[in-house]
């Protein structure tokens, strides 16, 4: 099993906390969206209480270990590689948890190109531990607005993992997928489901638009969160994200593999 030592250093190492390649401007630039209610970045998630810029960065100096002093806009942003492994712990009780039950689970990721790994095995052990892993909706259309306007996506399933990509851009179940925040794709997963009169997931696993769009519909959440994606750090705070996981979502996908290894150990579902 890999110790918490050994994983704390490779959380620095890799630059997984610690000094992230996330900016301190990218961040705060995220607060204030978040502050004016910005779908951009609330990802999904209709905040209960009134956050101005200052509640923010105290939240995410709590939550992340970032500068809380608001004079500080630049630079690499920074990391507490404890709340990581606190974060990464908490995760692996509710997996645990949710195979101890043999719950209906769904995972997605908007960052596929990153984190696809990482929640596949997710889906392996959890799928071994008697838990269904979902895939409903495959193929429906989804139309994001992007910045260069709106965009149609089809819904697809990687090894388990709910992605969107671009009509045509690759054949279904290939392993890339788009980048995206937008919890529309969990909103369709959900409504295919449903509409099916199929299972709905008793746990949402994953990153952006997924985990905040499934906390909003009073389903339990867990993910993981860089400093520029407040919103899943508000959802704990307010009760409606189960476990939010601060770490860069961005690095190169092998370097998530210790992690893959320390939670599952964690969740006593090592195979």
């Amino acid at each position: 099993m890999l110790s918490t030592g050994a994983l704390r250093a490779h959380l620095l190492a890799a630059r997984l906390a610690g000094p992230v390649a996330t900016s301190r401007e990218e961040s705060l630039r995220s607060y204030r969206l978040f502050a004016m209610r910005d779908p951009r970045v609330t990802l999904g998630l209709d905040p209960e209480w009134g956050w101005g810029e200052g509640d923010l960065l105290r939240l995410m100096a709590d939550k992340c270990g970032v500068s809380a002093d608001p004079t500080h806009v630049s630079g690499p942003d920074v990391i507490d590689p404890e709340r990581t492994l606190a974060g990464l712990d908490a995760l692996a009780e509710r997996l645990r948890a949710a195979a101890g039950r043999r719950v209906p689970v769904l995972l997605g990721t908007g960052h596929p190109h990153r984190l696809l790994g990482f929640y596949a095995a997710l889906a392996d052990a959890l799928s071994a531990a008697g838990c269904l892993v979902l895939t409903p909706a495959q193929g429906r259309c989804v139309d994001i607005t992007t910045r260069f306007g709106v965009r149609t996506y089809n819904l697809d399933y990687v090894r388990g993992v709910a992605l969107v990509r671009e009509p045509g851009a690759r054949e279904p179940g290939s392993e890339t997928g788009a980048h995206t925040h937008s919890p529309l794709p969990v909103r369709a997963a959900l409504d295919g489901a449903a509409a099916a009169g199929g299972v709905l997931p008793e746990l949402v696993i994953g990153d952006h638009g997924w985990v905040c769009g499934a906390g909003q519909l009073g389903i339990e959440a867990v993910g993981l969160a860089d400093t520029d994606d407040p919103a899943l750090f508000v959802g704990e705070a307010e009760g409606r994200v189960s476990v939010a996981v601060p770490l860069d979502d961005a690095v190169r996908s092998d370097y998530y593999r210790p992690l893959t290894r320390y939670v599952l150990n964690r969740a006593c579902l090592s195979q």
